[in-house]
């Protein structure tokens, strides 16, 4: 068998290819371009309800995303925690703040290059790395699901339990101080107000 005879064949195994995508991986393209756009909104608006709910729209896009990677699990789990917990626990603080409504010139910050500068940075690091780890690996869309409830738990507590439980400490440990903090926060006002009203 010749060279040429060979890569046909090789070919012919394996049609995916950049210049042949599927409907499935235009889709996730175009989905990608909307969350890009999305969160791009989200930092430069100065409008900070806005910011919250172009919020929502990025990581409803991410949701949208794993789903088709068929990652249905982490789907749901990040619209469940981070679409219905985390924007929800934003808007909440918008509210109890009493945070304006209209524009926000405090929203905007001096150090607008710096921060383009970081976040692109950031971008190319995390594009590197992602397509330096994989460069040939091709998901398989049309088989059997590989982000389902089982393959995922059976993943996470068989290879990943250390950064599990790590991750489990660390959040505790931020817990902790939180709760630490605030006290000690409220120790010094409660000591503060006698003084004041010794003085008048």
């Amino acid at each position: 068998m010749t060279l040429a005879a060979a890569t046909a064949t090789v070919a012919a195994a394996d049609p995916h290819g950049f210049l042949s995508p599927t409907g499935v991986e235009i889709a996730f393209l175009l989905v990608g371009l909307v969350t890009l756009g999305a969160a791009l909104v989200t930092v430069t608006t100065r409008q900070l309800v806005h910011a919250a709910l172009w919020l929502v729209v990025a990581l409803g896009g991410l949701a949208v995303e794993y789903l088709l990677l068929t990652a249905e699990f982490i789907a749901w789990v990040q619209v469940l925690i981070y679409v219905g917990s985390v924007v929800v626990l934003l808007l909440f603080g918008l509210m109890l703040t009493r945070a304006p409504i209209g524009r926000s010139p405090d929203a905007d910050s001096g150090n607008r290059w710096a921060a383009v500068a970081v976040a692109v940075a950031a971008a190319v690091a995390l594009v590197w790395v992602v397509v330096d780890a994989f460069r040939t690996t091709w998901i398989d869309l049309t088989g059997p699901a590989a982000g389902t409830t089982e393959v995922t738990g059976a993943s996470l507590f068989r290879h990943w339990v250390l950064p599990f439980e790590a991750l489990s400490v660390l959040l505790l440990a931020a817990l902790v101080g939180a709760i630490v903090l605030s006290r000690k926060a409220k120790a010094d006002a409660a000591t503060a107000v006698p003084g004041k009203e010794g003085a008048r």
